[in-house]
């Protein structure tokens, strides 16, 4: 394994640039109260409210992370839902056209139907439509943050690693950052000894089940008690330096597409589960499995195709072995971020791979 202080040093200057400042923080309210009131200029939206999500709210967003917005308008028509919800989009889309936003993409036919757009802050906005069970997940990874402060740290360092590794692209088949996530949980919680605990026992059922049914402060109250005791009844705490902790994470993973052959990563349960003990997992043509802990039916790695899978089981197995060499922080930091993220740094980023002919080029000249 790469010298252990040498690769914690690495992590350390890495989350030094990657983690948001305050000015950062504040940049994104001010985007929020800009985009309040845009909507209230939006006839159809009269009396919605404007609630951000995502990992701004989870504390989970680096430095140059998009922000997720949702309005809540008053109660929409299970009936003609998708295409309402797509109609006040557009209204929105209109409504920043006026103001002279010109950075905008509607992609109506999303799962979730979505408006993007870039603020003058250069932040990349994604916008939603009442999407209440979003703001819950996002408030959840935010209260178990406060069991233990590596989590956010592996978070950040996982996304940057995925991103400089080209596997945090759904739109292209690899892995979106919620179930990034959901894999630090699950190898937080099967470490020894545990770091968090499997989510059933801070919140047992399905949250999505429970939407209009009870409300975020009950909901928030059940997870604060449920915390507390875990932290309370610790038998003892996990030691590792996060340096560890980033080196065993990929070691676990490190064969995850074989894993995923017969095998779900269930955080709910905190377990590795079969996928012959539940037939809705058997029906899932998905190559992997990454359960959704608030809604249970959904696969959180469903933009994965199986090709995509076997360059991400590569990229875990090629960087395992990098970091287990001995390795300058020099050489390790290009594997772990992407190249501007090097220079900020100073770091040399590791140049492109060129083309045959760009090649022979730079060999003729030289």
């Amino acid at each position: 394994m790469a010298g252990s202080s040498v690769l914690e040093s690495a992590l350390q200057e890495i989350l030094i640039v990657v983690k948001p400042s305050e000015d950062d923080r504040l940049t994104r309210l001010n985007v929020i109260n800009y985009f309040k009131g845009v909507v209230q200029t939006v006839e159809s939206l009269r009396g919605a409210t404007v609630e951000p999500f995502g990992s701004f709210i989870s504390n989970l967003y680096s430095k140059w992370g998009d922000l997720d917005i949702t309005v809540e308008p008053l109660r929409i028509s299970s009936s003609v839902e998708r295409s309402r919800k797509q109609n006040l989009l557009r209204d929105i889309m209109r409504a920043l056209q006026r103001r002279g936003v010109h950075k905008l993409e509607f992609i109506p036919r999303a799962r979730v139907p979505l408006l993007k757009f870039e603020s003058n802050q250069s932040i990349s906005c994604d916008i939603s439509i009442d999407n209440l069970l979003c703001q819950i997940k996002s408030k959840y990874f935010l209260w178990i943050s406060d069991i233990d402060e590596r989590f956010r740290d592996m978070v950040l360092l996982v996304k940057e690693w995925a991103k400089a590794q080209g596997i945090n692209d759904p739109k292209n088949g690899t892995f979106n950052s919620y179930s990034l996530t959901l894999l630090v949980i699950f190898h937080l919680q099967t470490c020894k000894p545990s770091i968090l605990p499997p989510l059933m026992s801070i919140f047992d059922g399905n949250i999505a089940d429970l939407i209009g049914m009870r409300s975020h402060a009950s909901i928030e109250t059940t997870c604060a008690v449920n915390i507390a005791r875990f932290k309370r009844e610790r038998y003892r705490r996990n030691q590792s330096t996060l340096s560890e902790l980033f080196v065993s994470f990929f070691e676990k993973f490190s064969m995850i597409k074989t894993h995923s052959a017969e095998h779900v990563i269930c955080t709910y349960t905190g377990n590795w589960e079969r996928k012959r003990n539940q037939s809705r997992w058997m029906r899932t043509p998905s190559p992997i499995l990454i359960e959704d802990p608030f809604e249970q039916t959904e696969n959180a790695a469903r933009s994965v195709g199986s090709f995509d899978l076997t360059k991400i089981d590569e990229t875990f197995q090629e960087t395992h072995d990098k970091l287990s060499s001995v390795l300058s922080k020099n050489s390790l930091i290009p594997i772990l971020v992407r190249p501007e993220i090097c220079r900020l740094l100073g770091v040399r980023a590791p140049q492109r791979d060129l083309s045959p002919l760009q090649q022979l080029l730079r060999d003729f000249y030289v």
